[in-house]
C-alpha cells in the first residue's frame, strides 16, 4: 500500500510555497529567464507553408460532433466548415443542418484525405485519437484533438514525433490549460513561491456516477441501431458485437476503448504541475487499488509518480487520486479539493480548484508578478497559429510527453508492480512484460 510521506510536494493548476530559509526573497522572472526555464515545455513557432492571413477563413473538417464534438463544432463558426463526420447519423444530420454546405462523412479516414481541407477537429473516443491524428498530420493538416492525446504511451510518442517533423498547428484540448487562474499557477510553481515543491496531491471524484468501471465486458446480443456505423466506431479495435454497455460515452471505462479516470481528468488537473515543476526525465510509478480486471479500469485508484532532481527544482513526489480513493493523512484529504489539487512546499501549502485561482492556505508565500500572455481562448488559439504561425500552448510536443506520463499509471495498475520508466528509451527498465503494454494491436486499415 502506498503512504503519504510526511511533507508533499508536487502539483500543477494551484500555487506553491515559499522557499526555505535560506532565501524567503522570491526570484524575479523576466522574459528572458522565464523563456530559459521554458524551453522544452513551450511550443515552438510553426511556420505552416501554406499559412493563411489573420483575417482568411481556415478551411476545416469536424470529426466526431456530437457531445464535447458538438461544443468544438461550435468554436468553428467563423470559420468555413467544409465536411463534417459522426458514425451516428443523426448527429451528423444535426452538424449537417448547422453548416448545409459542409460534406458529410462517416468515415474519418474519408474526411481527412480530402484536399480542401486545411485543418481537422478530432473529438471521438480515445481508441481513434491517435490513428486520425495521425493519418491527418501525414496529410499536412493542422489538428486539434481532444484529451487524452491518445490511448497509448506508444501512440504519444509517435504524435510527438509526428509533429516535430512538420510545421503545423497543433492543439490537446484541455482547455483550462489557457485559463487565468491555471497560469497564476505554473507562474506560482516556476518561481518557487513557496519554496521547493515535495509533494503534489491531485484528486478526481470520476468516474463515481459519471461512468461505469471495476465491470467485466458486457454479453448479450444487441442490435445495432440503424443510425450507428458500429464497425465505423470500433475503427481500430477488435471486432465485437454491438452492446450499448460501450456506446455511446460508456466507452471511457474500458481498456480496450477509454483510458479510464486517470486518462481523463489527470490530463486537466495534473496539467499545471507537468508545466510549472517541469515534469520530465527519469520517473517511477506506482499504482494501487482493487483487483485489477482485464476489461476496465477500477473504480478506484492512488498513483504515485516519483521524480527526481530536474535542474533547479527538487526530487518530487506526485500523488493521484481517483474514484472513492482518499489521501491517508487526514489533514491533506481536509485542504485537497475535490477535482482539485495541493501542492506542499518547504514554507507553505496551495489549494487550487479545477480550473480556478490558487491560494496559498498555509506557512507564508508570495505570489508572483504575472509573466505568462493570456490566451485569446484555447480553441481561438489553435485557430490563430493555423493561419499565422504563432504559438499554441498544448500542441503535441508538449500533449505527448504529458499523456505519455499519464498513462503509465494505468500501466503501473495493470502490472501490479512499481514500473521504471526512461522516457528517452521509451521503454519499462525494471519490468520487460510492462512494455506490452505501452501499444496495442490494430485491425487491418486502421493502422498507425
Amino acid at each position: 500500500m502506498l503512504t503519504n510521506p510526511p511533507f508533499t510536494r508536487v502539483y500543477r493548476r494551484c500555487s506553491g510555497t515559499q522557499h526555505p530559509p535560506e532565501n524567503l526573497m522570491i526570484r524575479k522572472i523576466n522574459r528572458r529567464t522565464f523563456a530559459k526555464q521554458s524551453a522544452l515545455f513551450s511550443a515552438p513557432l510553426i511556420l505552416p507553408a501554406a499559412a493563411k492571413g489573420a483575417n482568411e477563413r481556415l478551411n476545416v473538417g469536424v470529426i466526431g460532433v456530437g457531445g464535447k464534438g458538438a461544443h468544438n463544432l461550435g468554436q468553428m463558426g467563423g470559420e468555413n466548415v467544409v465536411a463534417v463526420c459522426d458514425v451516428d447519423r443523426n448527429r451528423l444530420a444535426g452538424a449537417k443542418n448547422q453548416h448545409p454546405k459542409a460534406a458529410e462523412h462517416t468515415d474519418y479516414r474519408k474526411l481527412i484525405d480530402r484536399k480542401d481541407i486545411d485543418a481537422v477537429v478530432v473529438t471521438v473516443p480515445d481508441h481513434n485519437h491517435a490513428p486520425a491524428t495521425l493519418r491527418a498530420l501525414r496529410s499536412d493538416k493542422h489538428v486539434y484533438c481532444e484529451k487524452p492525446l491518445t490511448h497509448t504511451v506508444e501512440e504519444a510518442r509517435a504524435v510527438a514525433a509526428e509533429t516535430r517533423k512538420r510545421k503545423l498547428a497543433t492543439q490537446m484540448g484541455t482547455q483550462n490549460h489557457e485559463a487565468p487562474g491555471y497560469l497564476r499557477l505554473v507562474e506560482m510553481l516556476e518561481t518557487k513561491a513557496v519554496g521547493q515543491v515535495r509533494e503534489a496531491h491531485i484528486i478526481t471524484d470520476r468516474p463515481g456516477q459519471w461512468w461505469p468501471q471495476g465491470i467485466d465486458a458486457p454479453s448479450g446480443k444487441h442490435d445495432i441501431p440503424a443510425h450507428l456505423d458500429w464497425d465505423l466506431w470500433l475503427g481500430p479495435a477488435k471486432t465485437r458485437p454491438y452492446n450499448p454497455a460501450y456506446a455511446p460515452f460508456k466507452w471511457r471505462g474500458f481498456w480496450d476503448f477509454g483510458c479510464g479516470a486517470i486518462g481523463d481528468m489527470a490530463i486537466h488537473l495534473m496539467d499545471p504541475s507537468f508545466w510549472g515543476l517541469k515534469l520530465q526525465g527519469k520517473v517511477k510509478v506506482t499504482s494501487e487499488g482493487p483487483k485489477a480486471n482485464n476489461d476496465s479500469a477500477p473504480t478506484w485508484m492512488i498513483t504515485k509518480f516519483e521524480f527526481g532532481k530536474r535542474g533547479d527544482f527538487a526530487p518530487v513526489h506526485v500523488y493521484w487520486y481517483e474514484g472513492t480513493a482518499r489521501p491517508k493523512d487526514p489533514l491533506i484529504a481536509e485542504q485537497l479539493p475535490m477535482n482539485g489539487s495541493l501542492f506542499i512546499g518547504d514554507t507553505g501549502r496551495i489549494a487550487c480548484a479545477h480550473g480556478q485561482s490558487p491560494s496559498i492556505i498555509d506557512g507564508t508565500g508570495k505570489t508572483p508578478d504575472p509573466y505568462l500572455p493570456d490566451s485569446p481562448g484555447h480553441h481561438a488559439q489553435w485557430i490563430q497559429a493555423c493561419k499565422t504561425g504563432s504559438r499554441t500552448g498544448s500542441n503535441f510536443e508538449y500533449a505527448g510527453p504529458f499523456t505519455e506520463l499519464v498513462l503509465l499509471g494505468n500501466v503501473a495498475f495493470r502490472v501490479g508492480e512499481s514500473i521504471d520508466y526512461d522516457p528517452k528509451k521509451g521503454k519499462v527498465t525494471n519490468i520487460d512484460d510492462a512494455n506490452t503494454l505501452l501499444r496495442k494491436d490494430y485491425r487491418k486499415g486502421w493502422e498507425i
